[in-house]
């Protein structure tokens, strides 16, 4: 991740209470805990500056505040997630849990056909993944829940931007690397998903990695969510990437059908 420059050492606490201070300081306060994860479920206050530009005051005194609302833990070597995040983490896997048959669902299609299947909704113009099915193979494709990836690239990003306005399409191109992507061609492919049914895509996030995806829709028709398959390239053949989107299309019509759709209505603000 790119240094950013260091920003005054200047919050007081007037900041913390509203206006335009306030703000910045939830921010940063969520790029800190945005710096956790699975291979780094531990920082220290030097990988909170080098990553989010702070001055090292500011990065302890909002360390601090996170320890104390509970939301990091302190330890001899820096800080991990805190005990207070179990309570969020209980609401959202309350709130995001797929029913036991939607996951069944999506477990035998992964062992079935021998792929990863994916479930992502759009957050503005990024896609976020809230259920995956790994699959059995030992070279495959391996999405966790919570990955978040640009929707300017990849299958599942073509079929959530059906039904897009104008300016959030300009928005993900404006967000893409120079000269990856361009308006026009983003229209096209959108427009081929709506035509065909379903998206694929052949390296386009990764060198290698092949998906497949197909709209999941509420009772009203709109786009809430894409259902996808993913693994090596060279499975994916033409013979087997039509195999691969008649399962999903039955998949996602079968999901629909027990309401998983409407659960999503509203997703991708």
């Amino acid at each position: 991740m790119a240094k950013r420059p260091a920003e005054p050492d200047a919050i007081d606490g007037s900041a913390l209470d509203g206006g335009a201070g306030g703000v910045r300081s939830v921010q940063r306060a969520l790029e800190i805990l945005n710096l956790l994860d699975e291979e780094r479920p531990q920082i220290t206050i030097r990988d909170i500056v080098d990553n989010t530009g702070l001055a090292k005051t500011t990065a302890i005194r909002l360390a601090q505040t996170l320890v104390n609302a509970g939301l990091l833990w302190g330890t001899e070597s820096g800080f991990m997630a805190g005990p207070g995040l179990w309570r969020w983490a209980h609401l959202a896997k309350n709130a995001w849990e797929l029913p036991p048959e939607i996951r069944r669902m999506m477990t035998d299609m992964a062992r079935e056909h021998q792929e990863t299947v994916n479930l992502y909704i759009r957050r503005d113009i990024h896609r976020l993944c809230i259920a995956s099915a790994q699959s059995p193979r030992t070279l495959r494709h391996v999405i966790n829940v919570g990955d978040e990836f640009p929707l300017w690239t990849g299958a599942s990003a073509k079929v959530l931007l059906h039904g897009a306005p104008e300016g959030l399409l300009a928005r993900v191109v404006a967000g893409a690397p120079r000269g990856r992507v361009d308006l026009d061609d983003l229209r096209r492919q959108v427009a081929e998903v709506a035509d065909v049914g379903y998206a694929v895509s052949h390296g386009e996030r990764e060198s290698g990695v092949s998906a497949v995806a197909v709209p999941l829709k509420d009772d009203g028709g709109r786009v809430v969510a894409a259902l996808s398959m993913s693994g090596a390239t060279h499975r994916f053949t033409d013979d087997t990437v039509a195999d691969f989107a008649s399962a999903l299309r039955s998949a996602s019509i079968a999901m629909s059908a027990r309401g998983l759709g409407t659960a999503f209505r509203g997703a991708g603000a």
